[in-house]
């Protein structure tokens, strides 16, 4: 019995405390509750309060922004009304101009008409005028030109003077260089034959009958082959011969080379000699290489360029003081090349230098320049070695010596040309005033090449027909020959005979 009381008691005092505990537990919750709640509350407050902050400062931000954008949106509005103002103003600038530019154009084609007009009037003006004028004078216009020709030939009549005063001056010239001569012919018929071709080539012909083909019908062959070839052709009567005369050596080879290849066709006529004198002019060319490569194999020199080599051969028809050019330059390259192996010297370069000392004169006459300068400026421009440029230009001490191929160089050169009967000074003098004649002239517009011809006595000048008329070229003969005298030291007279020929080619097909 008391077992199952105490159980009893036991098991009533485990629900009473359970009881209690529950109790005190809903009493503590309940108080949490309360005080999470009144957190909340408060929470709730603070986050209205600051939320009411951001939408009122979030106002004041919009209401500032929307009235900056009200003053960009004005001022937009404002440029747009300046921009449409401008334009439609601009618009009606162009319509006036426009309007201002058709009446132009109209008043134009008005003083156009009036211009006609007037031209027509002054044509018939001036018609009367003449009219008037050959009633008045009583002269016609053939009678009014000849008079005018009688007024210039009493402006120049001063000149004539001249000329005939210099004509009877130059008679006791004349007889005194005539005695000379004479001595002179005298003297040499006992002397040893030493000429050599320096102003003439001779060409054999078969026969005299060839000669009359070579003037051709009033000369016409001739002269064609004169202009195209640049020389002169003497036909006398001296039996089996031509004598071809000119002061450029590859002038005079060219029309013997044509002359000799027109003889041996047997068409002589202007056309096939100016073919003829084209080939020969090729044909030279080839001897030219030919003696270039000649040249600089005998000197033992194989670093030049072929153009170089071209010019070097060119020397070959040259003369200096009477000296064959290049001859004389391969002379000094054996020399130089001697010279230098005695003194310990570059000998390649003191025989290059030598044998290309003088590879101006191949071109004095076409380019300005003394032939050293020329001879640099041909160098330069096929890059030669500039220790060969450097002993080359000292040869007449127009340059200092830099190196000692350079006085190598000179010194060759004073053994070459010192050497007794090497040059003769006169000869390259007449040369000398033959090329001033030609440049001078080639100096004057609407020249297209020119010709000294009978020893310098006279210069014959083609002009090209489209830029001078035949008064012009009258004008220019008289221009000519007075800057003739005024700039150039001569013997006697120099004949300027300017030569105008149009000439018109057409092919039937």
């Amino acid at each position: 019995m008391s077992l199952t009381i105490i159980i009893l008691i036991g098991a009533l005092a485990l629900l009473l405390g359970m009881g209690i505990g529950y109790y005190l537990r809903l009493i503590i919750a309940l108080g949490k509750r309360r005080s999470i709640e009144i957190d909340i509350k408060q929470m709730m407050v603070v986050a209205r309060e600051e939320a009411q902050k951001i939408i009122d400062e979030a106002k004041k931000n919009t209401e500032g922004k929307l009235a900056e954008l009200k003053k960009e949106e004005k001022k937009k509005e404002q440029e747009l009304k300046e921009t449409e103002t401008r334009l439609i103003k601009k618009d009606e600038f162009l319509d006036g101009r426009q309007l201002e530019i058709d009446k132009e154009v109209e008043n134009i084609k008005i003083k156009i008409e009036e211009i006609k007009d007037i031209r027509e009037k002054l044509s018939g003006i001036e018609t009367e005028k003449k009219l008037a004028l050959e009633k008045i004078a009583r002269l016609s216009e053939e009678e009014a030109k000849e008079e005018l020709l009688r007024d210039v030939e009493k402006r120049y009549e001063e000149d004539i003077l001249i000329r005939i005063a210099k004509l009877e001056n130059s008679n006791k010239e004349k007889l005194e260089s005539r005695a000379k001569d004479i001595l002179a012919t005298s003297i040499q018929r006992l002397a040893a034959s030493t000429a050599s071709e320096l102003m003439i080539t001779t060409v054999t012909i078969p026969n005299n009958e060839i000669k009359g083909k070579i003037i051709g019908k009033e000369g016409r062959n001739i002269r064609a082959f004169e202009r195209a070839a640049g020389v002169e052709l003497i036909v006398d009567d001296t039996p089996g011969s031509i004598v071809i005369s000119s002061f450029d050596p590859i002038r005079r080879q060219v029309a013997r080379v044509a002359l000799e290849n027109l003889i041996l066709d047997g068409r002589i006529q202007p056309a096939k000699i100016e073919e003829l004198v084209e080939k020969a002019k090729e044909e030279i060319n080839k001897i030219i290489k030919e003696k270039g490569e000649q040249a600089v194999y005998e000197c033992g020199i194989f670093n030049f360029d072929p153009r170089i080599v071209t010019i070097i051969g060119r020397l070959y028809f040259r003369t200096s003081y009477g000296q064959n050019v290049l001859q004389h330059s391969i002379e000094m390259s054996h020399i130089a090349g001697m010279i230098a192996e005695e003194l310990g010297a570059d000998v390649a370069i003191a025989k290059a230098g030598a044998l290309v000392h003088d590879i101006g004169k191949a071109l004095d006459h076409e380019v300005q320049g003394t032939h050293i300068e020329i001879g640099i400026r041909i160098l330069q421009k096929f890059e030669a070695d500039e220790r060969i440029i450097t002993a080359m230009k000292s040869h007449h001490e127009d340059y200092p010596y830099e190196t000692i191929e350079a006085v190598i160089v000179q010194t060759a050169d004073a053994i070459s040309g010192g050497r007794p009967g090497a040059r003769r000074d006169s000869v390259e003098n007449y040369l000398k005033r033959l090329q001033e004649l030609e440049a001078l002239v080639n100096a004057f517009p609407a020249v297209e090449k020119s010709y000294a011809l009978q020893a310098g006595r006279e210069i014959r000048i083609f002009v090209t027909p489209d830029k001078i008329s035949d008064a012009e070229a009258k004008l220019m003969a008289r221009d000519v020959a007075l800057k003739i005298e005024q700039e150039l030291k001569y013997p006697g007279e120099i004949k300027v005979t300017v030569i105008r020929e149009t000439r018109i080619i057409e092919y039937a097909r």
